[in-house]
C-alpha cells in the first residue's frame, strides 16, 4: 500500500509539471521534496536550492549538505527573481477561501487578533508576481474558510481587478493537502477538486470545507509515485521526514 505521504509528494511534484527553467521553490519538508523530485524525474530544467544561498545540481537530500553548487541565489537575489515572474513557489497557508485568497497574518480582527501568525511576509509579492501553489497538511473547515480574517496572499478575484500585468503573472497552480488536490480551472476561478486521495471522498473533502467546492461528476483518485519516482523520494528523504506532515 503506498503511503499517504509518498502521494502527497507526488501531486507536490506534479504542480512544477510543465515549469521548465524557473526556480521551483519549496517552504517546508513536503514542499521541498515534491520539487526536488520533479526535478529528479519529468521536469529536470527546474533550478531547486538549497534552502540557504545556492541552486544545486545534483540530488540534494533533505538536510543534506553534499551539494554540486550551479548558481548563487542569497536572499536579496530573490526578490530579482520574484519581480522578474520566474519562480514557483509551494507555501502554506492558515486560511484559504474559493478563490485563493490567503492568510498567513492573523486569525481574528486585525485590530485585535486571536492569535498573531507570521505577519503577511512574502504572500503579496510572490501571488501577484509568478505562480503559487500550496500545500496545507491538516484539511479542516477552519483552514478552507468562506473569509479569510487577513489577505496576505492574492486570490484570482482580487487579481482580476488589478491591472494587465499581475492578471498575466497571478497564478495559483494547485492546494495540495492530506485529503485531496484542488486547483482553480473553473470559469470563474472557483476552487475546484482535482483528485481525492485513496480512502477519501468526494463527500469528506466537502465536509473538511466551509464553502462550496466546485466537484466534476467523475473525481479521480490521486496518483501513486511509479517505482523511479519512489527511488527519487527515498534518495531525497532518506530519513523519512515526509511522514512526518500528513496523517
Amino acid at each position: 500500500m503506498t503511503a499517504l505521504a509518498d502521494i502527497v509528494v507526488i501531486a507536490a511534484a506534479e504542480a512544477f509539471r510543465g515549469d521548465g527553467e524557473i526556480f521551483a521553490s519549496g517552504m517546508g519538508t513536503i514542499p521541498m521534496l515534491g520539487a526536488r523530485t520533479a526535478r529528479s524525474t519529468f521536469e529536470p530544467d527546474l533550478l531547486v536550492s538549497d534552502g540557504e544561498a545556492f541552486f544545486v545540481g545534483n540530488e540534494l537530500p533533505i538536510g543534506g549538505s553534499d551539494k554540486l553548487v550551479e548558481g548563487w541565489i542569497p536572499f536579496r537575489s530573490v526578490f530579482d527573481t520574484v519581480w522578474g515572474g520566474r519562480r514557483h513557489v509551494m507555501m502554506g497557508a492558515s486560511q484559504i477561501d474559493r478563490f485563493g485568497n490567503t492568510n498567513i497574518a492573523n486569525i481574528g480582527p486585525f485590530a485585535r487578533p486571536k492569535a498573531q501568525l507570521l505577519g503577511v511576509r512574502g504572500g503579496p509579492g510572490n501571488t501577484i508576481n509568478h505562480a503559487t501553489s500550496f500545500f496545507i497538511p491538516k484539511h479542516t473547515d477552519k483552514v478552507f474558510v468562506e473569509t479569510v480574517d487577513m489577505v496576505s496572499g492574492l486570490g484570482y478575484d482580487r487579481a482580476g481587478t488589478l491591472g494587465e500585468w499581475v492578471r498575466r503573472n497571478h497564478r495559483l497552480p494547485r492546494v495540495i493537502t492530506n485529503l485531496a488536490v484542488l486547483d482553480f480551472q473553473t470559469p470563474d476561478h472557483s476552487m475546484r477538486l482535482a483528485s481525492v486521495h485513496p480512502g477519501v471522498t468526494a463527500a469528506d473533502v466537502q465536509a473538511a470545507t466551509s464553502f462550496e467546492l466546485v466537484i466534476p461528476g467523475d473525481v479521480p483518485v490521486s496518483r501513486g509515485p511509479t517505482d523511479s519516482e519512489l527511488a527519487a523520494i527515498e534518495r531525497l528523504d532518506p530519513r523519512g521526514l515526509r511522514h512526518r506532515e500528513v496523517s
